[in-house]
């Protein structure tokens, strides 16, 4: 079969992303009639429907998912191809990071990132929601936490372990010390960007869970730790994250930490592997990652 034309492929990207006609015109800069012809015209030169409708959005059918998938990897391959064809000799990074790793962990050793690349430029963006990498075509790389994996098309190296457990101020560990179920009378401080951080902890930990006697939640892992800071309550924490906090006596760990059984990886797309930036990094993570 010859390939379907350009055209048609980033009109039905754009609109399996957003599941709206209206928003993938308004993307692509033209008129809805136009993304629908291009549709159209997609669907006759594969000969199959290829959307269906849930309510007000369009959903792609099961086998135009995975061309979905693929059409995505394609068009951000040729815009990277593209920019780094305009911006020849220049040497840079977009990276997502997970927003409490980006301010406590890799801020701190960005001088020491920054002298082992050189002049390569790396723009470290905190991610509230890790999501995988086929979703930002903007992002060269991203580091992921915890169980969270990206999807085809994308290579992983883990460049460091993890461990994570409840955390709370001095004062307040004291009272919850060697006794888990003392958590019942405290507040637990969730993160809605990994909502059942808590049960995972219960069952990997072998603790029985408990009521808590309130939850609070917030929009991410940065704002509940701050507020264990303050006092408000119990928050669980990835060590690595706040191994300053730990030294400096700021928040104390009453029942100590457990490894998870996945710890941080890079990721990136597989045609990116080997650009001399990311393989610097990657260096570096691996480095940093088992100091």
């Amino acid at each position: 079969m010859r390939l379907p034309p350009l055209n048609a492929i980033r009109a039905f990207e754009a609109v399996c992303r957003h599941g709206s006609i209206v928003r993938a015109a308004e993307e692509l800069g033209v008129v809805r009639g136009a993304v629908r012809q291009q549709i159209a015209t997609l669907e006759d030169h594969l000969g199959s429907k290829l959307f269906v409708r849930d309510g007000r959005r369009l959903l792609p059918t099961e086998r135009a998912s995975a061309l979905a998938e693929a059409a995505g990897t394609a068009l951000t391959i040729l815009k990277r191809a593209a920019d780094e064809f305009e911006e020849a000799g220049r040497q840079a990074i977009r990276l997502g990071v997970p927003s409490a790793f980006a301010v406590w962990w890799l801020m701190p050793r960005a001088a020491d990132m920054q002298a082992s690349l050189g002049s390569v430029e790396v723009d470290i963006v905190p991610m509230t929601v890790v999501e995988p990498l086929s979703r930002h075509p903007d992002f060269d790389a991203v580091i992921m936490g915890g169980e969270q994996r990206s999807s085809a098309g994308t290579v992983e190296t883990r460049f460091m372990e993890d461990e994570f457990g409840p955390v709370a101020t001095p004062a307040l560990a004291r009272e919850l010390a060697g006794r888990p179920e003392a958590l019942a009378d405290v507040a637990m401080l969730a993160s809605r960007s990994a909502p059942g951080l808590w049960a995972e902890w219960f069952a990997e930990s072998g603790t029985p869970p408990v009521a808590f006697a309130r939850r609070r939640e917030f929009e991410d892992l940065l704002l509940a730790l701050g507020a264990a800071r303050s006092g408000l309550g119990v928050a669980l924490a990835p060590k690595a994250s706040i191994e300053d906090d730990l030294n400096r006596g700021i928040l104390v760990a009453p029942y100590g930490f457990i490894r998870r059984p996945a710890g941080y990886s890079l990721c990136c797309r597989i045609p990116d592997a080997k650009r001399p930036a990311l393989v610097a990094l990657r260096n570096w993570l691996l480095r940093s990652g088992s100091a």
